[in-house]
């Protein structure tokens, strides 16, 4: 949720629910409404919450919590998408799409070829996903935010040149990489991270 609408979403959870207890436990802020409904709230890139238990208080981190050199990469197979930040103002950014075939429902030796050109194919395309991230976030100081297909982000993050990367939360789980799911991300990296459980 961004940071701007995060008050707003307070005073929405207390109308529903009834007046909240605000507190901070664990590096998080959280909220008990009468009627037993809870919310745990959490700061963008693994930062630990340490401010007062108020809702403005903690939008303010929130907007705070965004560092001066951070990137997202996005990988999914076939594409990708990457962009670097100085705070909340885009850098250079990179989309691209690479063909990888679909499963099969062929058998016997055509399946087998088609698994290995379908591997080689997604290979190919991870190899291009990290030749860019390597060029654009290689020397990042900050963290960078991940998402898409978890292994193909981890076989893009195992080239050498993006070891010295720090991966932060929240993972994002994102469609096809175009521009604008990129944009989203942005917003969506930069959100409060919140979990609510209604009572029964």
């Amino acid at each position: 949720m961004p940071p701007s609408r995060w008050v707003r979403w307070c005073e929405n959870f207390e109308h529903g629910h009834g007046s909240a207890i605000y507190a901070v436990a664990g590096g998080t802020l959280t909220g008990v409404a009468e009627d037993g409904s809870d919310f745990t709230a959490r700061l963008p890139f693994d930062k630990a919450y340490a401010g007062d238990p108020l809702p403005m208080v903690f939008a303010e981190a929130v907007t705070a919590a965004v560092p001066e050199d951070w990137g997202i990469l996005l990988v999914r197979k076939g594409g990708f998408a990457m962009a670097r930040f100085a705070g909340p103002s885009m850098g250079e950014s990179k989309t691209g799409q690479r063909h990888v075939q679909g499963r099969t429902k062929a058998g016997g030796q055509s399946q087998q070829r088609f698994a290995r050109r379908r591997d080689n194919q997604a290979r190919q395309a991870n190899e291009a996903a990290a030749d860019h991230a390597a060029r654009i976030l290689g020397t990042l100081h900050g963290p960078v935010v991940t998402g898409g297909d978890h292994t193909a982000v981890e076989e893009t993050l195992s080239d050498p040149r993006l070891r010295t990367l720090t991966v932060a939360g929240p993972w994002l789980a994102v469609p096809d990489p175009r521009r604008g799911v990129l944009e989203q991300a942005v917003i969506d990296a930069c959100a409060v991270q919140v979990t609510v459980n209604n009572s029964v």
